[in-house]
Formats: C-alpha cells, structure tokens, sequence
C-alpha cells in the first residue's frame, strides 16, 4: 500500500494519528499548544515532527516549509479543533457563536484551503451538528464543497464501533478524490469490563511501567489491544483517601452515589458520582476527570479502587504499546480528550477507497446523518 501522508492539526496526544499510524500511514506531524500531550505524541509517533504551536493565526505553507515538507506531501488531514463552547458541559447560557473557542475551527480551515489534501477528517462534539441551528456544521459542509470536497457529516457512537464506551462524536469526512462512506457499524456490543478483565490485579499503590502480562487475551479486542506489546505501561493504581475507599467498598458493580449509605454520601453530589463499572454494560465516557473517581463512573467493578490510566486508554481503544507521559492528572486529560484510535483504525479502509477513488453507490441522505 502507498504510504499516504497526514498531518494532525490539534492532535493532543495522537488519538487519530495513532489509529491511521496502526493501518499503515506515513504520520508527518503534529501541531498543538499542549506541551505534554506533544511530549506524548513524540514519543510514540517518533517518526512524525511534533510541533509546538497555536495555530490560531499559523500559516500553512510557511510552517511546512519549516518542517521539510511540501503541500503535495500531504494526502489527509486530520484533527479536532478544541470544543468546549459547543458541548453540552457548557451550560447553555454562556454558549453563544462568536466565543473564541467556536472559532478554530477555521484556523482548520485554512489549512485545508492552502494544502488542499485529498481527504479530511473533523472531529468535533455531538453538538456541533446542531448547535445554533446547525449554522456551523453547514458553513464547514459549505465551504469544503466550495472546494470541490464532497462531505460526510454523522454523529458516530463509539460503542456501535466496538468501542466499550458511551461516546457520541460528530465526525466530517471530506474526500475530493472519492466518495466519504463510513464504516459499518457493528453488531457486538462490548462492556468496559471486556476492555480491561485480562490486565494483571492490583490493589491501591501498586503497579509500575514495565509490568508484565499474567495472562491470555481473553476476547479479540484484548488481542487486538495487545499486539505488537510485551509488557505494561501506565498500570498504576491510585491511593484513594480512607474516605473515598470507604464509598467504593460500599457498593458493588454498577452501582453510585446513590447506593451509598447515607452517612458516605456526598452532599449535592449526582448520580454519576463515585460509581463502579459493572460487568456486562458499556462503559461511560471516558473524560479528562477519569484521574478523580467523584467525577464519574470511574473506579473498578472489582477492586476496591479507581481505574488505572492504561485501563482508562483500553476503554478508550488504545492499544497497549501506547504510552502516556506526564502525571497521572496529565495522561488522564490526555485519554479523555483523544479521538479513540480504534475507530480511526476503522474509518482508515474508507479513507484509502476515497483517495483511490473508489466508486461507492451511496445515497444523497446519506451524507447527513445522526
């Protein structure tokens, strides 16, 4: 297979850098302001130029020129502009269209119009299809189009893509060389606990990088996650407070806040709060609180513990010869903030039929999809 070059505009840590990498494509570089999610991308993506940089107002040309490369080396390119006032984390109240942080998405843009790749990928919140009136998603359709890309737009959940995680993602795939189809979606439907039942037990306190496997894969996305890796990294269990390992003793698989006896209950606290996973249920987002077990469903449906990181990056379909740099808060904001690389494993085999050119029977409505 030809070695089709992509550059990751925003990348953090290398989610969709890491996906394409694993399906054989040439990863030239990757741009942020996020000095240690960068020291992560370099380290794992060692052939690709991490660069450190706001591309708010970067030109395009001139930084490839910095980095040795030329626009025609670029055949995709992806990334996901930062989000946050279009999520719903924002209340509605302070959401509104000129926020500077609705605005990088044509810092993007620009990139796309003065490389002019063959294919692009945006990833974006959920509601980003249909924040203020859908203004944005069509103003980006509408100018890919202007250039002569015909554009995909679908809101993927992750957990129809074998992902053991309840994610919801906008996606825009944009292809001026073939049709944007994405994949299927999957008829299996795997739990958090499917993602993490072979890694090696451990209390509060213990683990440590360079841990070995005690054990066989036991289902096709362990061995998927484990190949091409010997031993762990990022398997490292919290010390909790006597507090909060009190909470988690008193509830089992499943269960929260609420659970709790009342003299453990945190005043004010929500539902979410303080939860287990359970056995047979997809995992909740996994989000860059995943270090702080009040802030989600983030501890372990057996040991009396939080999650460790390189459990939190299985939920988020990292594979294991991945490894997370920076304290535990750091890589916890990294795994939370990444597109999961399982998905842009998947997404890859569409990309190669569009830059081939591949004809696809497809119809209109499907381009818009939720």
């Amino acid at each position: 297979m030809k070695k089709y070059g992509v550059i990751d505009l925003f990348c953090g840590c290398g989610g969709m850098s890491w996906g394409l990498y694993k399906k054989g494509f040439n990863i030239l570089a990757g741009f942020d302001c996020w000095d240690v999610a960068l020291s992560t991308y370099q380290h794992n993506m060692k052939n690709a130029k991490a660069l450190n940089i706001d591309l708010t107002n970067a030109e395009p040309l001139a930084l490839l020129k910095e980095l040795n490369l030329k626009a025609e080396d670029i055949d995709v390119i992806i990334g996901g502009p930062p989000c946050q006032g279009f999520s719903k984390n924002t209340p509605a109240s302070w959401r509104f269209l000129e926020d500077p942080r609705n605005q990088l998405y044509k810092a993007y843009l620009r990139f796309v119009h003065e490389i002019n790749p063959k294919v692009v990928i945006i990833e974006n919140v959920a509601e980003i299809f249909n924040a203020f009136k859908g203004v944005v998603r069509q103003e980006i359709v509408n100018t890919l189009e202007s250039w002569g890309y015909t554009v995909s737009v679908k809101i993927i959940n992750m957990s129809k893509y074998g992902i053991p995680q309840k994610r919801r993602r906008c996606f825009f795939f944009a292809s001026r060389t073939g049709v944007p189809v994405f994949p299927s979606e999957h008829e299996t439907v795997l739990s958090g606990w499917d993602a993490i039942s072979d890694l090696p037990i451990i209390e509060q306190g213990e683990g440590y990088d360079g841990m070995p496997y005690n054990s066989q894969p036991l289902n096709d996305y362990q061995t998927h996650l484990r190949a091409g890796s010997s031993t762990l990294y990022n398997h490292i269990a919290n010390i909790m407070t006597p507090k909060q390992t009190a909470r988690i003793a008193s509830i089992g698989p499943g269960q929260g806040l609420k659970d709790m006896p009342k003299e453990l209950q945190v005043k004010g606290g929500y539902s979410g709060a303080y939860g287990r996973l359970d056995y047979t249920s997809v995992a909740p987002t996994i989000t860059r609180w995943v270090f702080h077990i009040g802030s989600g469903r983030f501890s372990h449906p057996r040991e009396i513990r939080s999650l460790t990181m390189r459990e939190a990056a299985r939920i988020q379909s990292f594979s294991d010869d991945f490894h997370f740099l920076g304290s535990r808060n750091e890589q916890a904001g990294q795994i939370g903030n990444a597109v999961p690389p399982y998905f842009m494993e998947q997404l890859a085999d569409n990309i190669i039929d569009a830059l081939q050119g591949k004809a696809v029977i497809y119809q209109q409505a499907d381009l818009f999809s939720i």
